[in-house]
């Protein structure tokens, strides 16, 4: 048996992927076509074999709570072990709604305390990465350690965007800054953490820690407990942006992507719905795409990814796009380097990323400034309107929502609060 059960980290909200969390959790976020983020941690903990699997959930967690389901897809649907929702509630010792990913884990000690195995494997649900748990876990065992940290090596340039540790002799963790300015070490902790059960009982029963990164691991330091660093080799992407999201759905188009979906040793599974196999239409021209099943293709699609059951019709246009399930991008239309939520309408002849002015989003402008436009959920974009760079049309705006505009500048915001 596995000495190891996974507790994977769901609750939180992320407003750096703006309209694809409007309407779900960030882990519930679709990605590379047919799979959400959800799918990679589930998925290495069961080819890990890992079948004891706790999802602690909090923001918007309908749709992730619908694809998991009882866990059939990943073989979690046990009698014994498997995968369980820990729901977030109110009252009782802690008061109101968890405030962090270590207190999630506090108030879910109960859970961890009838547990049969002896370390707990804490994982973020919104992270894209495969990667074996065993050899981790090994290492935990054999070097005694109260808590192994996952790292893997970072450009010098984006250390500010991690918790950053060195390492001294035999592996310890002997000083860690989160997110510094600058650092001269480019270890970064992947968010992946082996637990002593007790230790991690002990910790959290007699603190205030609100989150692991910031709180518990530093917290630990200081206690000198036996803290221990496994580096991950592989790849690892953070998706917890924009611009990140963009980057590591279109790094999948590579001729050799870094992340291989297609490894039969080491299968990412998902809830798959049924659907038609894809069909490409006599005059669709396809260059470089990955097209999910249901898809059709009558126009022209050129880098870009298409989810399951999107229709781009005759002499429609798309380029380095991201296009969510079940849109649909009507006659005429042209959307170029967009992302384009689940549901959504764009209306004949109308243009989504047009020109070249490259304004910054008004309401994120440090986030949304690299020519990327978005369409939330469900919208309806006016046949014939242009809509520039870096705009956010935010879940389930239609035509009042634009208004009587022909063209939507670069940089706008529209349709907050519809809902």
């Amino acid at each position: 048996m596995t000495r190891a059960f996974a507790m994977i980290m769901a609750g939180g909200s992320s407003e750096s992927l703006s309209v694809l969390t409007e309407v779900r959790a960030e882990p519930a976020v679709p990605f590379g076509g047919k799979f959400r983020l959800i799918d990679f941690p589930l998925s290495n903990c069961v080819n890990s074999d890992i079948y004891n699997v706790a999802v602690l959930t909090q923001y918007r967690p309908r749709s992730l709570n619908d694809h998991i389901g009882i866990g059939k897809p990943w073989d979690l649907d046990r009698a014994t072990g498997g995968v369980r929702l820990l729901q977030p509630y109110r009252g009782g010792p802690y008061g109101d709604w968890q405030q962090g990913t270590a207190d999630a884990v506090r108030r879910n000690l109960d859970f961890v305390q009838l547990q049969q195995e002896e370390h707990v494997l804490i994982l973020a649900g919104d992270h894209i990465y495969l990667m074996d748990y065993r050899p981790m876990l090994y290492q935990h065992i054999q070097s005694n350690a109260d808590l192994t940290v996952a790292v893997r090596r970072v450009n010098p340039y984006e250390t500010h965007r991690f918790g950053i540790v060195s390492v001294g002799a035999e592996n310890r963790i002997v000083e860690f800054q989160e997110k510094p300015k600058r650092s001269r070490e480019t270890l970064a902790s992947m968010g992946i953490y082996i637990f002593r059960k007790e230790v991690l009982v002990e910790v959290l029963e007699n603190s205030d820690y609100i989150d692991f990164g910031s709180h518990v691991l530093p917290g630990m330091l200081q206690a000198s407990y036996a803290i221990h660093a496994y580096t991950f080799p592989g790849y690892w992407a953070d998706v917890g942006t924009i611009q990140a999201y963009w980057e590591a759905n279109m790094s999948l188009l590579a001729e050799n992507p870094a992340l291989d979906l297609y490894d039969p040793e080491w299968v990412v599974h998902t809830r798959s719905e049924e659907r038609a196999p894809v069909k490409i239409g006599p005059n669709a021209q396809v260059n470089g795409n990955l097209l999910s099943n249901g898809c059709r293709v009558d126009g022209l699609v050129e880098r870009s990814v298409l989810s399951p059951g999107v229709y781009v019709a005759e002499g429609a246009v798309v380029r380095d796009s991201i296009i969510l399930n079940d849109t649909v991008i009507e006659a005429g239309a042209v959307v170029d380097r967009a992302i384009i939520d689940k549901g959504v309408v764009v209306g004949a002849g109308a243009r989504v990323g047009d020109g070249d002015d490259n304004t910054p989003n008004e309401a994120m402008p440090q986030q949304i400034n690299t020519g990327l436009t978005l369409v939330g959920k469900q919208s309806v974009i006016p046949p014939n309107l242009v809509i520039g760079r870096n705009v956010v049309v935010h879940a389930y705006s239609d035509a009042k929502a634009f208004g009587k505009r022909k063209k939507v500048p670069s940089g706008a915001d529209i349709g907050k609060n519809l809902r």
